[in-house]
């Protein structure tokens, strides 16, 4: 048996590792901070889509994110498609410093 973590596994202890960091994160909150900075999502569709959750829950998560100062910017909104974009602030990094 390989000893190596699967791609799902690294993204599952980067999401462990943000909600370490910080305890006021939920799972699909660290999730799409984590898909953000490793460039695996940056709108709230795709996001959805790869995971299997619900876009209302995402798009619930995601606003609670941007309502919190510096951690994730609101890129664009598409009011056709609900799709929201977004990026991590320039120069944030989920990396402890």
């Amino acid at each position: 048996m390989s000893e190596e973590l699967s791609d799902a596994d690294r993204f599952l202890a980067l999401v462990a590792a943000a909600q370490e960091r910080d305890a006021g994160l939920t799972s699909i909150q660290a999730g799409l901070l984590v898909a953000a900075e490793l460039g695996i999502a940056s709108d709230s569709r795709s996001f959805a889509r790869l995971l299997g959750i619900a876009h209302s829950l995402v798009l619930r998560e995601l606003n609670a994110l941007a309502e919190r100062e510096g951690v994730l910017e609101i890129v664009k909104r598409d009011a056709r498609t609900m799709r929201v974009h977004y990026a991590l602030p320039l120069g944030k990094t989920l990396s402890p410093s």
